[in-house]
């Protein structure tokens, strides 16, 4: 894959975020989701996974959308020379020939997602044309859907504990320390990932938030909801995973 090359313009991330947008489900300036989503034109395109919930009252894949997708891209094309559509993002469903023109795809809670034969075959292939997945947005007893959903896709992959020291903290940002705790249930964060070969020497395929939210931070700090550091470190670790999908 193409490698990067990526310069740091400035350090006050939580600052340049703030643009109120409409919320889920109608999409921005109005539109349906469907309709919002733009076709590929070569910029760095946020790519949100759907799937279809069955023990759920509303869209756990929707969390945060949009205001969270517009409020990271703009920081990652200020801070960097990605260059980003910042109007928030295209969402696609696994099984969809349009995600693979999308490097890194981002899902929420996935401890609701379920899989149809397509779209795991669909996620199996993306994964080995080169493509990234973050998940996110999950704790305590989700990890199981999230952990089996995985295992269909990948039978023989495994859930690896993911060291300060690997280069996914260090790509962009050096990012100091992994104790943060969930924002609501204050569980203890936890960061795991999938590689090639189950090998941690080589690419790491999957990247998972467990007992985190990194998203809810992007999404609201534009207000004073959390502290500032702590989005900034949300940020942080987006921007990580972006330049390390890119480069790897």
């Amino acid at each position: 894959m193409t490698r990067w090359r990526m310069a740091l313009w400035g350090v006050g991330l939580v600052g340049l975020a703030g643009v109120a947008w409409a919320q889920f489900p109608q999409g921005r300036r109005g539109r349906t989701v469907e309709e919002a989503n733009i076709p590929y034109d070569g910029r760095f395109t946020f790519a949100r996974i759907k799937y279809e919930v069955r023990f759920a009252r509303d869209l756990p894949w929707s969390h945060d959308y949009p205001r969270a997708e517009q409020h990271f891209t703009k920081l990652l094309s200020e801070l960097s020379t990605v260059v980003s559509y910042q109007e928030g993002g295209n969402i696609l469903s696994l099984d969809d020939p349009e995600l693979f023109k999308y490097p890194i795809a981002y899902m929420s809670e996935p401890g609701y997602w379920t899989l149809s034969p397509d779209e795991i075959d669909g996620m199996r292939a993306y994964l080995a044309k080169g493509g990234f997945m973050i998940f996110d947005d999950f704790a305590s007893d989700q990890w199981y859907n999230f952990a089996e959903g995985i295992r269909t896709v990948l039978p023989d992959a495994q859930l690896l504990p993911l060291e300060l020291s690997h280069p996914v903290f260090d790509s962009f940002f050096r990012i100091e320390t992994l104790e943060y705790n969930h924002p609501y249930y204050g569980l203890p964060s936890k960061f795991y990932g999938v590689f090639e070969d189950n090998d941690p020497t080589k690419r790491l395929l999957i990247v998972a938030n467990y007992n985190n939210d990194i998203a809810e931070y992007w999404e609201w700090s534009d207000t004073d909801w959390a502290p500032i550091d702590l989005s900034n470190t949300a940020y942080k670790l987006g921007i990580n995973y972006v330049i390390y999908a890119m480069t790897h």
